[in-house]
């Protein structure tokens, strides 16, 4: 990203929820993005996501400037190149699991046969080999969660991103969710997380922070994270 801007209103009512950011973020690497409330984390999330298009500046995502793009192709994008994790799992509450993973390939126009092998090997990843057919209702927080996590993961995304992945779930299934982060970033997956909870970006290897729509630090330690959030 560079010199990114979002604006809302103008004149005396302008708003800018994102000002002048830069930030790279390198293939493979697994980050949190952290700063208090309306700093402009959900928004530059968004912006990540190709959910919402930046007022000024410049977004390459896979050397791609995204900021030229129309509507229809950033919908293929997010599609193709990025997986979405929310708090909220999402997941449409009268199909199974093996259909909630399904549902994105339909999107990406791939055979019936491949959609049900590869939504089975997503499940089988995230620890879901024996709740392929059940349906949400039927399923814990924690379990959901992996669900959507199969999901985001199925198209084989550049980057998966997560806005508050574990606001949702307890303290032992959060640590259980977070492990499974850490394996998808082991083997290669771009990881980049949305979260207020110092303890879920200690998990993270790079932690950006930002403040009134300002990356104010780009490349904190866990650590030095820890230091700027108690004080």
């Amino acid at each position: 990203m560079e010199n990114i801007a979002k604006i809302y209103g103008s004149g005396d009512v302008e708003v800018r929820a994102l000002d002048s950011v830069n930030l790279s973020i390198e293939s493979g690497e697994y980050c949190a993005i952290m700063g208090p409330s309306g700093s402009g984390k959900s928004t530059l999330m968004n912006t990540i996501g190709c959910l919402d298009s930046p007022s000024q500046g410049t977004y390459l995502l896979d050397r791609v400037d995204m900021s030229s793009l129309n509507d229809d192709r950033l919908a293929e994008i997010r599609n193709q190149k990025i997986g979405f994790v929310f708090q909220q799992f999402h997941l449409l509450p009268q199909s199974s699991a093996l259909d909630n993973v399904i549902l994105p390939m339909i999107y990406a126009g791939i055979s019936r046969g491949e959609r049900r092998d590869r939504a089975e090997d997503a499940l089988v990843r995230v620890g879901l080999r024996d709740r392929l057919y059940n349906k949400p209702n039927q399923l814990s927080g924690g379990q959901q969660q992996r669900v959507a996590i199969a999901r985001a993961i199925v198209n084989h995304p550049a980057i998966l991103l997560a806005d508050e992945p574990t606001g949702a779930l307890d303290s032992r299934t959060t640590a259980e969710i977070l492990d499974l982060f850490g394996e998808l970033n082991s083997s290669g997956m771009t990881v980049v997380m949305v979260t207020h909870e110092t303890e879920v970006a200690k998990q993270t290897q790079r932690v950006v922070w930002l403040m009134d729509g300002r990356v104010i630090h780009s490349h904190l330690t866990p650590d030095e994270m820890l230091e700027i959030a108690v004080h």
